[in-house]
This record gives C-alpha cells, structure tokens and sequence, in this order.
C-alpha cells in the first residue's frame, strides 16, 4: 500500500528551520507533500516578526521530521522521539568542533554575540545568511527575518541560541536510535565546518548519506524536493514490509 494512500494514514512531515531563519523557507515542501497527499507543519523559532510555534505532531500517518541546520536542537525532546525518519539537511550534532577548528569557530561565535549585544541585529543578519547562501546569491534567500527586522524578543532568542550553539557536544539524547536517517551534508558549507560535519557522519554510521558538491548551507540551488521525499517513501515503506 502506497504512502499517499489515504487507507495506509500517508505521511505528516513536520519541520524546524536553524537560526536565524523562519518557518516560510518550508512553503516548497509544503507544496511538493500536498502533491503526495502528506501534510507538513513546522515550529516557529520567532526570531523575527513570525509567532513563535513549538513543532508539534498531529493527526494520523507516519511520522518524518526535516530539519535544516540547527533545527534537530531546537525540537521538543518528546517530538524528536517520536519521529520514524529523520533529515539532517546541512545539520551536525557538535557545531563547533575540538581543537584549532573550534577555537576559530568559538571566536565567530563571540564576535556574532557581542554584534547581537549592541544592537547589530539586523546587520549581522544579513552578513550571516549571505554567508549561508554563498557560493549562491542571496538574492535566492526565501523571506525572513532579515527582511523584516528583529524586534527586542526575536534578538534575546538569537542571542540564547548562539550560546547552546557553542555548548553543544553531540546530537539530542532524544534522537530515535531506530529511525531511518539521511544526512544531506552542503559541500561548499561556509557555516558548519567540515569537521563537525564529519562528526555527524561518524555518530550516525547507519545513516544514509548523500553530499552535494558545489551547495552551500542553506541549499538553495539543490534539487532535494523529490528526492528527499521518494527517500522518505521507500524509508517507511520498508519500514512497515520490515515490520509486516
């Protein structure tokens, strides 16, 4: 029975942007689920003028998680549970890694930090997501914050996450240990360094695991669309045969 069945419950694909972005980056997910007859929600971290939303599952169908970047960190514990399929897109658990590598990435941290205290919210904004873009325009950019600006309580949630960004160590301990996983790692990432990209590879040796030569953090000229969902079918298809 096909996923898209109504009889088999179809999927309920539920997303989390990373910092500094918002939920509308996902409006083409949403389209190319509906397509399938799957549903997708989102959790909105509020850093600009969009209403903070927890991510949260509803209704009935499997259950498949898309997160991008820092997002694995920003879902609840108990949601992060219950997903059978996970996609890391341009993910990592340990964001700034051991030795001269995380000391550089330590002091990017605290400079962005010190740019949000005095008031730079918009600036350092656009300065990092054009980072994330490249090597593509960030012309490309979907709508967020940095268009709109960051009012006073999107500022202090910016500044809260990039302090757990430099305290985080691994994956949540709430990461299903049986869910079907694929990494999609950016090949030209200038956000997330090839060392803690290989750390996620290494905790995850199950993982399916696919770079993309030449894309960059936010993936913006990557045809993942219909190939991260034909994946996501045939990960839980094989799930249920497995379990049958």
């Amino acid at each position: 029975m096909a996923l898209s069945d109504p009889a088999a419950g179809g999927v309920q694909l539920l997303a989390m942007h990373g910092w500094g972005g918002d939920h509308r980056a996902w409006a083409p997910w949403g389209a190319a689920a509906a397509r399938r007859g799957w549903s997708l929600g989102w959790g909105e971290r509020g850093y600009g003028h969009q209403v903070q939303l927890e991510p949260q599952w509803s209704g009935t169908g499997r259950r498949a998680l898309l997160v991008h970047s820092m997002g694995i960190h920003l879902v609840p514990g108990a949601v992060l549970a219950a997903a059978e399929a996970v996609v890391l897109l341009a993910s990592f658990g340990r964001f700034v890694p051991p030795g001269a590598p995380g000391r550089r990435g330590q002091l990017a941290l605290e400079a962005m930090a010190n740019r949000l205290s005095n008031g730079d919210s918009d600036g350092l904004l656009k300065d990092f997501l054009a980072q994330a873009a490249a090597p593509d325009p960030e012309e490309l950019l979907p709508a967020g914050p940095r268009e709109e600006g960051v009012p006073p309580a999107g500022q202090g949630r910016l500044l809260a996450d990039l302090d757990l960004l430099g305290r985080l160590t691994a994956l949540p301990e709430a990461f299903p240990a049986s869910a079907a996983v694929l990494v999609v790692e950016a090949g030209d990432d200038r956000i997330v360094a090839p060392e803690s990209r290989r750390l996620l590879v290494e905790a995850l040796p199950r993982a399916s695991h696919w770079t993309l030569a030449g894309a960059g953090h936010s993936l913006l000229r990557a045809d993942l669309l219909t190939p991260v969902l034909n994946w996501l079918e045939a990960a839980l298809s094989a799930e249920v045969s497995g379990h049958g």
